[in-house]
């Protein structure tokens, strides 16, 4: 065997080790989850991107609970929402809604927007609010002015559904604009692969935005609650 044939060879080799590096470190992160034994209440939350949904086989599939979205600003309505949720109360799931929040407009009408799909139901899950900068608007308002519509928002979904909302929120926006904010509000962090480090209490934790669940075709967020929060909990906030 001559040099060349010999550094090819190695090379050949190099790069065959680098591929299954790349596949092992993708598998891992791809199939990662929290400790079950820690975090055995799971759950997923979904919109009309997951299309039809099998909630039977989602069911069966180790999942507890689930948050679908209801609305979007001050006029928007998920189109999958009142499906989703018939197919996740008939096959046994515990429910809750959420209203993705818009930083340009008024939170008073995007309550009265989220109200108006809101079930009312008192057995459902605690309504949640996702507050965070993916797909929002570009307007980026001040503290005090986010503050106030975020405040007008919850208090008139609170005096209506007579529980206590949830706020959703990755570490930007928290930082941006909830930490040390006083609302005083439950947490639900988004933190993949690896636990929630930016708050010292939270509620739930979104753990994975690409996973997969039987009766959901392509990929799906997944959650657990925290270990010291139960469905009766989030029920009766």
């Amino acid at each position: 065997m001559n040099l060349l044939q010999a550094g090819l060879r190695t090379l050949f080799y190099i790069a065959v080790g680098v591929v299954i590096s790349v596949a092992g470190a993708a598998y891992f992160f791809m199939n990662w989850e929290p400790d079950r034994d820690d975090y055995p209440l799971r759950g997923i939350d979904v919109s009309h991107h997951q299309g039809e949904i099998d909630w039977s086989l989602v069911a069966a599939d180790d999942v507890t609970f689930v948050y679908m979205k209801a609305s979007e600003g001050a006029d928007f309505k998920d189109g999958a929402f009142a499906r989703n949720w018939a197919g996740a109360g008939a096959a046994g799931l515990a429910r809750g809604a959420y209203h993705y929040f818009s930083l340009c407009q008024p939170g008073r009408k995007q309550a009265e927007n989220f109200l108006s799909v809101l079930p009312r139901d008192q057995d459902m899950l605690a309504p949640m609010v996702d507050l965070e900068f993916t797909g929002n608007c570009a307007r980026r308002p001040a503290v005090e002015e986010v503050l106030r519509e975020i405040s007008d928002f919850t208090a008139l979904v609170e005096q209506a559904s007579g529980k206590r909302i949830i706020f959703y929120s990755p570490r930007d926006f928290y930082f941006a604009y909830l930490k040390d904010s006083g609302l005083n509000r439950g947490l639900w962090a988004r933190s993949v692969w690896h636990s929630p480090d930016y708050a010292d209490e939270w509620t739930g934790w979104q753990y994975h935005d690409r996973g997969t669940v039987k009766g959901i075709s392509g990929t799906v967020d997944l959650n657990v609650l925290n270990r010291d929060m139960s469905l009766d909990k989030l029920r009766s906030r």
